[in-house]
């Protein structure tokens, strides 16, 4: 008998769309949900990820995390470790990051495999490449691993603190 896991929102993170999706209750099923577009020189759309969450019914949040090849950070991964930390300090749900490399290149070859065309689909790629993400994850906790890093919400102390303690890697 399958056991009810929850709702889990992937989000694969970009710079002009973030692509969504959404697993079933049973944890066992993703699903493309759409995307958020955003606006350059904008606030990352925290609040309206937050609303997408709650119609959703979902339970937690799953962020790709988008690593160089060798599995370095990238001036992305920061930008998306930043904003799932806002996330995280803004509501009760937990996040996740988890390595989103290659993610995006399975869902063009799946999207070419079925004989589609990827022209002027973006938005549908996006959303598929966090399906990617997301059946990753379920496959995972379907074998009892959970896969990815927490993300905290910072204390507010720690957050003042930080510029005084963090000095390695500054330049």
């Amino acid at each position: 008998m399958a056991t009810t896991i929850g709702r889990l929102l992937a989000v694969d993170w970009g710079d002009k769309r973030i692509g969504l999706a959404v697993s079933d209750e049973l944890g066992m099923l993703a699903s493309p949900a759409g995307i958020i577009a955003r606006r350059a020189g904008k606030r990352p759309p925290i609040a309206e990820l937050m609303r997408q969450a709650e119609s959703l019914g979902v339970v937690g949040y799953i962020f790709g995390l988008p690593l160089d090849p060798g599995g370095d950070e990238t001036d992305r991964s920061r930008e998306v470790r930043d904003v799932a930390g806002k996330l995280a300090a803004r509501q009760p749900l937990p996040v996740r990051l988890v390595d989103e490399r290659f993610t995006t290149s399975a869902a063009l070859r799946s999207i070419r495999e079925q004989g589609g065309s990827t022209r002027g689909r973006k938005g549908d790629v996006d959303s598929l490449a966090a399906c990617v993400l997301l059946e990753g994850v379920l496959r995972a906790a379907g074998q009892g691993v959970t896969v990815g890093e927490a993300v905290a919400a910072p204390a507010a102390d720690a957050v003042a603190g930080s510029a005084d303690s963090n000095t390695e890697g500054d330049s």
